[in-house]
Protein backbone atom coordinates (compact mmCIF):
# COMPACT_ATOMS: atom_id res chain seq x y z
CA UNK A 1 0.00 0.00 0.00
CA UNK A 2 1.11 3.53 -0.73
CA UNK A 3 -0.26 6.86 0.35
CA UNK A 4 -3.66 6.55 1.96
CA UNK A 5 -4.39 3.16 0.47
CA UNK A 6 -3.38 4.16 -3.08
CA UNK A 7 -0.74 1.96 -4.62
CA UNK A 8 2.11 3.06 -6.85
CA UNK A 9 0.37 1.59 -9.91
CA UNK A 10 -2.75 3.64 -9.28
CA UNK A 11 -0.65 6.79 -8.93
CA UNK A 12 1.12 6.03 -12.21
CA UNK A 13 -2.22 5.52 -13.98
CA UNK A 14 -3.50 8.84 -12.62
CA UNK A 15 -0.28 10.55 -13.73
CA UNK A 16 -0.61 9.07 -17.23
CA UNK A 17 -4.21 10.30 -17.49
CA UNK A 18 -3.21 13.81 -16.37
CA UNK A 19 -0.39 13.91 -18.94
CA UNK A 20 -2.78 12.74 -21.67
CA UNK A 21 -5.40 15.34 -20.73
CA UNK A 22 -3.14 18.37 -20.38
CA UNK A 23 -0.02 17.50 -22.36
CA UNK A 24 3.54 17.92 -21.22
CA UNK A 25 3.91 21.52 -22.45
CA UNK A 26 0.92 22.75 -20.49
CA UNK A 27 2.02 20.86 -17.37
CA UNK A 28 5.49 22.37 -17.69
CA UNK A 29 3.99 25.84 -18.04
CA UNK A 30 1.75 25.32 -15.02
CA UNK A 31 4.73 24.09 -13.02
CA UNK A 32 6.85 27.10 -13.91
CA UNK A 33 3.95 29.46 -13.12
CA UNK A 34 3.48 27.80 -9.75
CA UNK A 35 7.21 28.00 -9.06
CA UNK A 36 7.26 31.69 -9.97
CA UNK A 37 4.29 32.37 -7.70
CA UNK A 38 5.95 30.56 -4.81
CA UNK A 39 9.20 32.45 -5.38
CA UNK A 40 7.34 35.75 -5.42
CA UNK A 41 5.55 34.85 -2.21
CA UNK A 42 8.81 33.86 -0.55
CA UNK A 43 10.49 37.08 -1.66
CA UNK A 44 7.63 39.20 -0.35
CA UNK A 45 7.74 37.40 3.00
CA UNK A 46 11.44 38.22 3.45
CA UNK A 47 10.55 41.87 3.77
CA UNK A 48 11.93 45.21 2.76
CA UNK A 49 15.46 44.46 3.92
CA UNK A 50 16.10 42.30 0.89
CA UNK A 51 14.60 44.93 -1.41
CA UNK A 52 16.99 47.52 0.06
CA UNK A 53 19.92 45.12 -0.37
CA UNK A 54 18.95 44.51 -3.99
CA UNK A 55 18.68 48.24 -4.68
CA UNK A 56 22.07 48.81 -3.04
CA UNK A 57 23.64 46.04 -5.15
CA UNK A 58 22.11 47.46 -8.33
CA UNK A 59 23.45 50.92 -7.45
CA UNK A 60 26.93 49.49 -6.83
CA UNK A 61 26.80 47.68 -10.19
CA UNK A 62 25.72 50.90 -11.92
CA UNK A 63 28.52 52.87 -10.25
CA UNK A 64 31.08 50.25 -11.24
CA UNK A 65 29.85 50.31 -14.84
CA UNK A 66 30.10 54.11 -14.93
CA UNK A 67 33.66 54.03 -13.58
CA UNK A 68 34.60 51.49 -16.26
CA UNK A 69 33.09 53.70 -18.97
CA UNK A 70 35.02 56.73 -17.70
CA UNK A 71 38.28 54.75 -17.78
CA UNK A 72 37.54 53.63 -21.34
CA UNK A 73 36.75 57.21 -22.41
CA UNK A 74 39.97 58.55 -20.90
CA UNK A 75 42.01 56.00 -22.88
CA UNK A 76 40.62 57.35 -26.14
Amino acid sequence: MGLGGISIWQLLIILAIVVLLFGTKKLKGMGSDLGGALKGFKDSMQGDDDAKNIEKKEQEDTDAAQKTEKKDESKL
